[in-house]
């Protein structure tokens, strides 16, 4: 599996040469989505869900689908009838010869005023999990976290314990636009150092071999 990081929480994964995309938002590149065969949505927030690129992938390749929760499905399947999968916590799928199983969901709490919306995270091919913006941990080992490292609902004790419980083999940074390139010595320090797990970052556009 090839694992390319794109901006803010957006990853693209390719495997015997089909390509998975998960949360091409609003944060991530125009073009994110583009070539997609498969795209799961975790939840409807803004920088996770651009119904925009959704529809430019969509419209672009015929047999491009999307896998996501039911508030983001009732925005955009109408327009893509049969193409727009319904997916909760617990069921499990194939998308674009990729296996994958949803875990969580409730988005994180932001602060007790502001109601809870739905989120839900992708563990694909039993290796690689993407919780997008909760600290789901899944009731399966994980090879590969995709860390959401900086949010306006988490702080760096939280990043640091949920990396820890879930125990990863590595973990890789998502949901960093909003981390300035003066703070990231300071994250990759105290989560490397803590963590307790090997923890790196990749720039928008670099690849790795998982």
């Amino acid at each position: 599996m090839k694992l390319t990081k794109k901006t803010h929480a957006c990853i693209r994964l390719e495997k015997g040469g089909r390509t998975l995309v998960v949360d091409p938002g609003g944060f991530s590149e125009q073009d994110a989505a583009l070539g997609a065969d498969a795209i799961l949505v975790t939840h409807e927030h803004p920088d996770h869900f651009d119904e925009g690129r959704l529809r430019a992938a969509l419209e672009a390749d015929p047999g491009a689908e999307i896998w996501t929760l039911r508030s983001v499905a009732e925005k955009i399947s109408a327009a893509f009838p049969g193409r727009v999968h319904t997916v909760g916590h617990g069921d499990t799928f194939t998308a674009a010869g990729f296996d994958v199983q949803v875990h969580g969901e409730l988005h994180a709490v932001i602060h007790p005023d502001i109601p809870r919306i739905t989120n839900i995270g992708f563990l694909v091919d039993g290796s690689l999990f993407h919780p997008g913006d909760a600290l789901t941990v899944p009731d399966h080992p994980v090879e590969t976290l995709m860390l959401p490292v900086m949010a306006p609902w988490s702080k760096i004790s939280e990043v640091i314990d949920y990396v820890r419980e879930v125990k990863p083999r590595r973990a890789i940074d998502i949901h960093d636009a909003l981390l300035t390139d003066l703070a990231r010595p300071i994250y990759d320090r105290q989560i490397g150092g803590l963590g307790g797990t090997d923890h790196g970052r990749l720039t928008p556009g670099d690849a790795r071999d998982l």
